[in-house]
């Protein structure tokens, strides 16, 4: 038996060893581990780390994304193996020493599951990174994404790092290189709706590393709404519930501003900011749930403010480029944001 991990890299010497190192430690029982690395020719010294740590393993593969975007690279990938699986995996990632065991044993459970995937446990190197990795991890944060906030084993929408059986490639075709974000999410969602099951395991899991930035928080999450309205498009449907919840949020805030604007003389009643109020309650109570300084609890509600608002905002600019006026993605949303 063979799996595949296809890692996406572009510019990452600070992460991509202790990444691939990360896959070649799994503990495994007669599974053979092979590693692709899709390099978007980087600039800076991963390809030479990688040359200097992986010139002479066997185990490891190493590919030119001539595109340089994440969909390609993962396709590019997927078509050069000929493993019974195939994991995709970030490289500021560093996964379990049981995970892709415990991933592959789970295809046992029900034959109809077609990806597995264990918890992804958010990782900082300073403050800020840590108050971001809290919020990601709260069900406040990004609701019910169950493989940031699961606590059981169970089927899923979709989960982060996934392993695939090669046959769902077969059924369900490839990842969309239209897609420079949520491109998992949709074909998670393809996945799904080609008749394969997904698995979460919650007793195995990744560690990723997050962004310690806020403007770079803000535009992940804008890219992460935006590029959601795409997928809406591209399949005439909304593919999960929670998406909607920041639009609302959104739109609520802007009705604000518009009556305070444009209506002077109409005061704004206790019931119109209720909605404001409660919001910020909430805020507090998941911001300080845990004994923490009162600068990480005003930097917490600031980062559940960038992640719902951003995000909705995003899906606001999706609705009009790609819904109203009927465009396609330009080019500053095809920006990495890292």
């Amino acid at each position: 038996m063979k799996v595949a991990i296809t890692i996406p890299c572009r510019n990452e010497e600070k992460y991509i060893i202790q990444c691939v190192q990360s896959v070649l430690a799994s503990k495994t029982n007669n599974i053979e581990i092979q590693v692709i690395v899709c390099d978007g020719k980087s600039t800076d010294a991963t390809l030479l780390l990688l040359e200097e740590h992986y010139q002479r393993d066997t185990r490891v593969k190493i590919l030119i994304n001539e595109s340089q975007f994440t969909p390609q690279a993962l396709n590019l990938g997927i078509r050069s193996t000929d493993a019974d699986f195939v994991m995709i995996l970030g490289a500021h990632s560093v996964i379990s020493i049981d995970y892709i065991q415990k991933c592959v044993d789970a295809f046992s459970i029900d034959l109809s599951i077609g990806c597995t995937g264990g918890l992804l446990i958010n990782k900082h190197e300073d403050s800020i990174a840590a108050n971001v990795s809290y919020c990601m991890s709260s069900t406040f944060g990004v609701g019910s994404a169950h493989f940031r906030t699961g606590t059981k084993n169970g089927f899923v929408d979709t989960v982060a790092f996934g392993v695939y059986k090669k046959e769902v490639f077969e059924k369900a075709g490839l990842f969309d290189e239209d897609l420079i974000r949520n491109q998992d999410d949709e074909f998670n969602y393809r996945v799904v709706q080609s008749g394969f099951k997904i698995y979460l395991l919650t007793d195995t899991y990744i560690e990723y590393f997050v962004r310690s930035s806020f403007k770079k928080l803000w535009n992940q999450y804008l890219q992460y709404g935006y590029w959601k309205v795409y997928v809406n498009k591209k399949h005439k449907a909304v593919t999960s519930m929670r998406q909607l919840v920041p639009i609302l949020w959104v739109c609520y805030l802007f009705s604000l501003l518009v009556f305070r604007l444009f209506v002077p003389g109409l005061k704004l009643t206790l019931v119109a900011t209720i909605p404001l109020l409660l919001y910020f309650f909430m805020g507090i109570f998941f911001a300080t749930k845990r004994d923490i300084t009162f600068k990480d609890s005003l930097q917490r509600i600031y980062i559940y403010a960038i992640l719902h608002t951003s995000y909705g905002w995003g899906y606001v600019k999706g609705i009009l480029n790609f819904i109203l006026l009927n465009k396609k993605p330009g080019k500053k949303s095809t920006q990495l944001t890292r």
